[in-house]
């Protein structure tokens, strides 16, 4: 193709064919729409309907001795949760399948601290300092920090669904050859909050989840 045709064909793609970012939004396939939201509206659900407690309205990077934190808080569009101090250690001692249907708890050895030592190749429950109360309008996806997934230590935490409510169990693993460190009460993944136009028929509440109202690090249920 010459050169005086080549101008011709990206001439027809205008920059007013592209909508600016902040118009942008996307749309199901019955037309409804679905938004991330802003810290604005993060920090108003918690305050007022208890959506996150306990709750931090800002960035937290430092503590009371003025140490360098894993940063948890409001972000400008997300929240970075916190791990507790309760671990779930995964051991193959009994040398038992793992099944997640009907899950042996001796898998695990229960650790309590301010941090945890993740053997390598293997991985670790624990959970949020944080108990979700989920908008039944609102999926909430979560992600790992960078901080973590840079060392080869990965975060996978399953959507929170509507009307779910409870402490988020968090799963660690620990995909290097050396032992991992986990720290307590510093952040671990920040939590994506999206809103749809249309409200859910059933939600998770609605058709009784099994992992409904959970508090601690909870194990499979089948």
């Amino acid at each position: 193709m010459g050169s005086r045709h080549s101008w011709h064909f990206f001439a027809q793609f205008k920059p007013a064919m592209i909508p600016p970012l902040s118009q942008t939004r996307t749309r199901t396939a019955t037309g409804g729409g679905v938004s991330i939201k802003s810290d604005k509206w993060i920090r108003r659900m918690a305050e007022q309907e208890g959506m996150i407690e306990p709750f931090e309205p800002g960035q937290v990077r430092k503590n009371g001795n003025g140490d360098r934190l894993i940063s948890y808080g409001t972000s400008s569009y997300g929240y970075d949760v916190r791990c507790s101090s309760e671990f779930k250690i995964f051991t193959n001692v009994h040398s038992a399948t793992v099944d997640p249907k009907t899950f042996d708890e001796n898998s695990f050895v229960d650790v309590e601290g301010d941090s945890c030592i993740i053997p390598p190749n293997s991985f670790a429950l624990a959970r949020t300092v944080e108990y979700f109360r989920i908008p039944r309008s609102v999926l909430t996806i979560c992600l790992g920090k960078s901080t973590y997934a840079r060392c080869g230590i990965i975060v996978n935490v399953t959507p929170l669904e509507p009307e779910w409510e409870g402490h988020v169990t968090l799963e660690f693993s620990n995909t290097t050859n050396l032992p991992a460190k986990i720290y307590a009460h510093e952040g671990v993944a920040q939590m994506l909050f999206f809103e749809s136009d249309e409200v859910c028929d059933v939600s998770y509440k609605d058709r009784g989840g099994k992992y409904q109202g959970q508090r601690g690090v909870t194990l499979p249920r089948a």
